[in-house]
């Protein structure tokens, strides 16, 4: 679990819901079962800007797709931080109704991203089945589980099973580190320096101003990774996920946060990967 530092007892912790989603998952291994809080999407980052959750835990990369849908969402929250990042490599179980078989299973159902995790399996071992999305694994189980028809399954984590009473009829799907998503855990106060930590920096700029944004960067911090991201403004407008090795409150880092305002500071944290 995360260090007192980061989660103080009795904090509550938001994920997306409903419970059986792979956030729902990492939310436990970080924090135990308790004072989980279930929400959708909206609700969600909601809470967390009016401060009635503590923290929420929000998948962002995987190794597959990339930036998830969600990131954009953190993006346009305020006075939030990152505060941790938590990797894990999934392996995805195929989840029905007790008595299924797989013989017998037309549609499978799951988060659009985890379809295009397991889409390597699906092609090979069950390529005629329909594939339908869901607004998350947690969704998708509790759909097969409160649906009537036999002919479906879901994708989703194999604690999945155990909450809404379903069988798993194949584990270990395309598991392991080629199939790992990256979780941000948001909050409020950024952690102090753990002596091995990472900083997400936003950054915002034209075409113009763009080489020299990266020549600051490259003379300040170690760059580790980039996503562009939508610029939402103008075609020559672009903005960039950039993680850098380092705290925040390094002098070099501080430095460019304090020179270059197109940086903005997502957050630092200890770095796990």
């Amino acid at each position: 679990m995360l260090s007192m530092s980061i989660c103080t007892a009795g904090a509550r912790i938001g994920y997306l819901g409903p419970a059986g989603s792979w956030t729902h998952q990492a939310c436990v291994e970080l924090f135990g079962d308790a004072d989980l809080v279930a929400l959708d999407r909206q609700a969600l980052f909601e809470a967390l800007q009016a401060k009635t959750v503590d923290r929420v835990c929000v998948p962002v990369t995987t190794a597959v797709v990339g930036a998830t849908p969600y990131l954009d969402d953190v993006l346009a929250l305020e006075g939030v931080h990152v505060v941790a990042e938590y990797p894990k490599a999934l392996g995805y179980s195929l989840l029905a109704r007790p008595g299924t078989r797989r013989q017998d299973i037309r549609t499978v159902v799951a988060h659009p991203v985890a379809l295009e995790e397991v889409k390597p399996w699906l092609d090979l071992e069950m390529p005629g089945v329909e594939r339908k999305p869901a607004a998350s694994a947690g969704a998708a189980a509790q759909l097969v589980a409160q649906g009537t028809a036999s002919d479906m399954a879901a994708m989703g984590p194999p604690g999945a099973a155990r909450i809404h009473g379903l069988a798993a009829i194949v584990n270990g799907i395309e598991e392991g580190p080629h199939n790992t998503t990256r979780w941000w855990v948001l909050g409020h106060a950024l952690p102090a320096p753990s002596g091995n930590d990472k900083t997400s920096l936003l950054l915002t700029v034209d075409e113009t101003g763009f080489q020299r944004s990266l020549q600051a960067l490259a003379g300040s911090a170690r760059v580790l990774a980039i996503y562009e991201r939508p610029g939402r403004k103008s075609l020559d407008g672009h903005r960039y996920v950039i993680d850098v090795a380092g705290h925040a409150s390094q002098p070099q880092i501080a430095r460019l946060l304090a020179r270059h305002v197109e940086f903005r500071l997502l957050g630092s944290y200890p770095r796990r990967y």
